[in-house]
């Protein structure tokens, strides 16, 4: 005998890396707490993993700039004011 599931649409209102997200990501700790909260969401069903894999896509070329950045430096040689996104281990 098969059940029918009742397939609803995820709310993104409920989503829990949603109140990561709309602060912005400016820290290794913010990209940490926000992927968490993404992961969370994605198992509970609040964020469709269609969704869940665009931000996964983001977040890697985010993570492949701060690389670029950290290993070449800008393009004109100056270091940048403020760090955007900064890697440290033990975070």
């Amino acid at each position: 005998m098969s059940e029918k599931v009742d397939k609803q649409q995820p709310s993104a209102g409920d989503a829990k890396s949603l109140v990561y997200t709309e602060r912005g990501v400016k820290t290794s700790a913010d990209f940490a707490n926000m992927m968490s909260a993404l992961m969370t969401d994605i198992i509970s069903g609040r964020v469709s993993p269609q969704v869940g894999n665009a931000v996964c896509n983001a977040g890697g070329k985010l993570l492949k700039i701060v690389e670029m950045q950290y290993r070449y430096g800008t393009p004109d040689g100056q270091q940048p004011k403020e760090k955007i996104l900064t890697l440290a281990s033990g975070v």
